[in-house]
């Protein structure tokens, strides 16, 4: 993975398709462990994810995408998440 200039890479797919992949100001997950967010510069991190939304923000426009379970890696700028739809 790479590092990413003027943000983060938002990559969500599922077993079946993928979702999304676009950049993205930032990205707020529903961790199992709690939710958090995730902001350019971001320590390395791999989580489990529960069910809830996948919240992130493009040109200041906030959207979001519903997930029933999953995991995420947050690496280089880059957040790798795999999900159940």
């Amino acid at each position: 993975m790479m590092k990413h200039k003027g943000g983060i890479y938002l990559d969500i797919a599922s077993p079946e398709t993928q979702i999304l992949g676009r950049m993205v100001s930032h990205v707020t997950l529903p961790g199992t462990a709690g939710r958090f967010t995730v902001l350019s510069g971001h320590a390395p991190l791999i989580s489990s994810l529960e069910e809830g939304d996948i919240e992130y923000t493009v040109g200041g426009v906030a959207e979001s995408v519903h997930i029933r379970s999953g995991f995420a890696e947050v690496l280089d700028d880059t957040v790798a998440v795999c999900v159940q739809i």
